[in-house]
């Protein structure tokens, strides 16, 4: 019996740490699409086809969190059960949209208020009901091997936008992207695909 639990964990942790995980969110920050106390399946797989429109769970230290982590032993080891059983969120783990890729030109706004991308007028089909595209002006190149990164509910979400002036300018580095969010798996009655765009 006590075999056949410790198999059960070492294939989930195995999973779960190489092919899909759980993660849990803690905000309003993507409503409508995802809202607190979701989770979603992300997948692991190497997938260096990262594009705009995808929801993507990333690792913010170094670039929304500080590396430092403040609490002591044992509460980083009950944060860490916590998150690994699906019932907490990560400090310093963010979900959030990429709407630019290492080369792009992003700007807020146009005259009807909506973003650019490389000249171009962004459709955001996505945004919370109410909110602006940004209230937050700004024109960035996004740099190679990095991202520019929102929340869907913009006047909920803490994201690129607001690290403008921080070092590293809000750009997320590919490298610390830990998936892409492609299914919702709770609340039951709204479980369905995170559908990817073709932005």
């Amino acid at each position: 019996m006590f075999s056949a639990v410790l198999l059960a964990v070492l294939v989930t942790g195995l999973v779960r740490g190489f092919l899909v995980d759980v993660y849990f969110i803690p905000s309003a920050s993507m409503e409508p699409l995802l809202t607190e106390g979701d989770r979603v399946l992300v997948t692991k797989l190497a997938d260096p086809d990262i594009r705009r429109g995808d929801v993507v769970v990333f690792d913010g230290r170094g670039s929304f969190d500080p590396i430092t982590d403040p609490r002591s032993l044992p509460e980083r080891v009950l944060a860490a059960a916590g998150q690994w059983l699906g019932l907490a969120g990560n400090d310093t783990t963010y979900v959030k949209r990429v709407i630019g890729v290492g080369g792009d030109r992003v700007v807020c706004c146009t005259a009807d208020g909506s973003l650019t991308v490389d000249g171009d007028a962004l459709d955001e089909p996505y945004l919370h009901p109410g909110d602006a595209a940004s209230t937050t002006r700004f024109d960035v190149v996004v740099p190679e091997g990095r991202l520019w990164l929102l929340g869907d509910h913009r006047s909920a979400s803490s994201d690129s936008r607001s690290l403008l002036g921080a070092p590293g300018g809000g750009f997320v580095a590919e490298d610390r992207i830990i998936g892409r969010a492609f299914q919702l798996v709770w609340p039951l009655d709204r479980s369905g695909p995170i559908d990817r765009r073709s932005d």
